[in-house]
């Protein structure tokens, strides 16, 4: 009852035959009409269903499966329906498509290019799920904000609970659109000073003419329009926590100001020459190369020093695993309540583009994309077009094909053994822990070829090595 449930709606009893015993790692559902496919789907909500087009009392036609297969996307949203037809035109493959198809196959059907078609569909339906379940989960996350499965960013976030307890500079490193700041504020939250302020300021943002003023305040009269003294952001921050967004940008001319200042901990305001002491942690965040800018002169070789004592790299979104799909269930569950719209997730074309993007602007891309999809959507499923993302189409995932990691390891285990024995078989069976018959099958089966067979009889009393 574990195994994934396969609809097969079909009316020709031979090739129903066919489909049962080509999936096998399945509980095949046999529908012969669209009525019983139906029923079938509302009852067993299958994982994925193979659809003929060819339908009685249209056999001959497409009528009765494009009319099947709108009635199973609205009756199983999200589950891949892919299409087998004998009727090979061009605009059916479209429509399909268009209706929301997983995929096309045209009679007469490859069980190989079938199998890999429906063994992809089956593996996104089962993450798909997953990320359903671990989404509507409740998670109390130490860190606000960052979603995350991918076992790196749950090691970074581990390290950013230890830095966060003691006040040295840290700089963290990153894309833009990464969650710096979202990392910066945790630094913040789950140290000592949380009860002081948080302030933000982005050095790439603020004119250069401007932002000393920012940074360190100005006195009365400093400059035209300075018409009352204004304390900077540093000084707001004196208790807490202040974090220089984009601090590659920070012009030259500031930057000797502000190593003073992280190493004294004194500002002077713009036209002020009282020394005021400050008590600030520093959390800086580029995503420019600094210690190459250092080499060149464009960055003071001694404030990077000042700023890195701590150094965390943020990994992009496209190196993170199934990150992406988490965090657009997270983002389409959120924006779909700010919107008021009844939302029920994505269809499989959505599920592949978001699989297949490299997301260059990163987790803040995925956020626009999804609340710009969640405004605009027609139906309850969010689909690539929603997302304004290609779909390209499914090509099989040798690395999580299980039956093709197993065959590569064994045959890999089977290279090891027999490099060990020197050939010999009798050696190698007993390094693998298995009889010599069986070591023949697994040599035919992987078409190998020992060295030594014909002279294995004289080295049965032979030891095997000691492992390295």
């Amino acid at each position: 009852m574990s195994k994934p449930k396969l609809l097969i709606v079909e009316d020709d009893p031979g090739l129903c035959a066919q489909y049962r015993w080509a999936f096998p790692e399945c509980r095949v559902l046999i529908a012969n009409d669209s009525a019983q496919a139906r029923l079938l789907a509302a009852k067993e909500r299958p994982a994925a269903t193979l659809l003929d087009l060819g339908l009685p009392p249209d056999e001959e036609g497409v009528s009765e499966g494009f009319a099947t297969l709108e009635a199973l996307r609205v009756l199983c949203p999200g589950m891949p329906v892919v299409v087998v037809s004998g009727q090979g035109q061009r605009e059916h493959t479209l429509r399909a498509i268009s209706l929301g198809a997983y995929d096309f196959c045209e009679k007469p059907v490859d069980v190989a290019v079938l199998r890999t078609i429906i063994d992809r569909a089956l593996r996104l339906r089962q993450l798909e799920e997953e990320n359903q379940r671990l989404a509507s989960m409740p998670r109390a996350s130490p860190i606000r904000n960052i979603i995350t499965a991918d076992e790196t960013m749950l090691k970074l976030c581990r390290t950013v609970e230890r830095l966060a307890q003691v006040s040295v500079p840290v700089l963290l490193l990153g894309e833009s659109g990464t969650g710096k700041e979202a990392l910066a504020r945790a630094l913040h939250d789950l140290g000592p000073r949380s009860q002081g302020a948080f302030v933000a300021i982005n050095c790439a943002a603020i004119p250069e003419a401007l932002l000393e003023s920012e940074l360190f305040g100005h006195e009365r009269g400093a400059f035209t329009g300075a018409v009352r003294q204004v304390a900077g952001r540093i000084e707001s921050a004196s208790g807490g926590t202040l974090f220089l967004d984009e601090v590659g940008d920070l012009p030259p001319s500031l930057q000797a100001k502000l190593l003073r200042f992280l190493q004294e901990q004194v500002i002077e305001r713009v036209g002020g020459r009282v020394p005021i002491r400050v008590d600030v942690r520093v959390v800086s965040a580029t995503n420019q190369p600094l210690e190459s800018q250092a080499e060149e002169g464009r960055f003071r070789a001694d404030l990077l020093y000042r700023l890195n004592s701590l150094t965390v790299r943020v990994p992009p979104l496209r190196e993170r695993g199934d990150d992406s799909l988490l965090l657009s269930r997270w983002f389409l569950a959120r924006y779909a309540q700010d919107l008021g719209r009844r939302l029920r997730g994505f269809d499989p074309s959505a599920t592949q583009a978001i699989m297949n993007h490299p997301w260059p602007g990163n987790v803040r891309e995925l956020g626009n994309r999804m609340q710009r999809a969640a405004l605009m959507a027609d139906g309850p499923l969010i689909t690539a077009a929603d997302l304004e993302l290609a779909v390209s189409s499914p090509t099989p995932d040798t690395d999580l094909d299980l039956r093709s990691a197993r065959m590569r390891a064994e045959r890999a285990a089977i290279e090891r053994a027999l490099a060990r024995s020197n050939g010999s078989l009798s050696v190698a069976s007993r390094l693998l822990g298995i009889s010599r018959p069986t070591i023949y099958a697994l040599l035919h089966t992987h078409g190998m070829a020992a060295g030594r067979i014909g002279s294995d009889a004289g080295s049965q009393n032979q030891t095997p090595s000691k492992p390295e």
